[in-house]
C-alpha cells in the first residue's frame, strides 16, 4: 500500500537526564512562584504569553515536551531571570559568544586518523 506516504509515530517515550529533568522542575517552580507573586492566575498568564492553559499546566507541571520559546516567554512574564536576569549582562553575553564562535571552525568535525603504512 502506500505506507511510506503516513507520517512515523513519535517515539512513546524520550529519556532525560537527571540534571535536565531537575534543571526544568526548578524553572516550573519559579515559573508557578512568579506567577503567583504577580497575582494572576492561569487564564491571564496565558493570555499575555498567547498559549492556551494547558500548555501553561503543563510547563508548570515541568513538562519537557514544551516549546521552549513558550517556556521563555512565561519566565519572563513571570519574572523569572534567566541566564543571569539582567538585560545588559545578556547582551554582553551574547556578543562574547557572538565574537568566540565566529574564531571558531564552521563544522564541528573529529579529527581524521592518520593511518601509517609505512612498513
Amino acid at each position: 500500500m502506500l505506507q511510506w506516504l503516513l507520517p512515523m509515530a513519535k517515539p512513546a517515550h524520550r529519556t532525560y537526564s537527571r540534571q535536565s529533568l531537575e534543571a526544568l522542575e526548578l524553572l516550573a517552580q519559579m515559573i508557578r512562584v512568579g506567577r503567583i507573586d504577580r497575582k494572576m492566575s492561569t487564564q491571564e498568564m496565558a493570555e499575555r504569553a498567547a498559549i492556551s492553559r494547558p500548555l501553561l499546566r503543563r510547563i508548570e507541571k515541568a513538562d519537557p515536551s514544551c516549546s521552549i520559546g513558550s517556556v521563555f516567554e512565561v519566565a519572563t512574564i513571570a519574572g523569572v531571570p534567566l541566564f543571569g536576569g539582567e538585560p545588559d549582562r545578556l547582551q554582553t553575553q551574547r556578543s562574547a559568544l557572538t565574537e568566540k564562535l565566529s574564531l571558531l571552525p564552521q563544522r564541528a568535525r573529529k579529527p581524521r586518523r592518520v593511518i601509517n603504512d609505512d612498513f
